[in-house]
């Protein structure tokens, strides 16, 4: 297969709307099939696959746009306005987070996603600290930043497999 970034933008645009849609089927199938480990919020976050994909094959842009999509989707069809706002603030956050850490090059997809689905669950928690007004749900805090970082760790195995076999 041809090297994405040198696909014309309609092509990535293209592109950007299939892992879009991918995006919402992976939330589709965690919002059916959701883990209980008794705490909540903790999810493999199998759409961030997709997101990471966008961020190594597009670009920030790309990546970025594929989350709002998403979020946005996953709100209208499945969520409600709390749902978008937790995923908003995660989405965001993390993605933030993921760019500082690819730029210098010295940090592995594996290394950058585990940090994505850490500083997710950071930003979710304040999130829920605001709207609740306290802070007393930090004290998920260790459980669910031990969380993100197994789920990234898990998706960016994932994404660098599907690297190696798209290139």
């Amino acid at each position: 297969m041809a090297d994405i970034k040198a696909f014309s933008s309609t092509r990535k645009l293209t592109t950007c709307a299939l892992l879009s849609a991918l995006a919402l089927i992976f939330s589709y199938i965690e919002f059916l099939l959701p883990l209980s480990l008794g705490v909540p919020g903790i999810k493999i976050g199998l759409a961030n696959i997709v997101v990471v994909l966008a961020l190594y094959s597009l670009g920030a842009g790309y990546a970025l746009a594929v989350n709002l999509i998403r979020i946005a989707l996953s709100a209208l069809l499945f969520g409600n306005l709390f749902s978008a706002v937790y995923a908003l603030c995660g989405a965001l956050f993390s993605l933030a987070v993921m760019l500082l850490l690819k730029k210098p090059d010295i940090f592995s997809l594996t290394g950058v996603s585990m940090a994505g689905g850490a500083a997710h669950n950071i930003a979710q928690l304040a999130a829920a600290a605001v709207i609740a007004g306290s802070a007393k749900v930090f004290i998920y805090l260790p459980v669910l930043v031990l969380a993100g970082a197994a789920a990234g760790i898990f998706n960016g195995a994932v994404c660098t497999l599907v690297l190696r076999k798209i290139k």
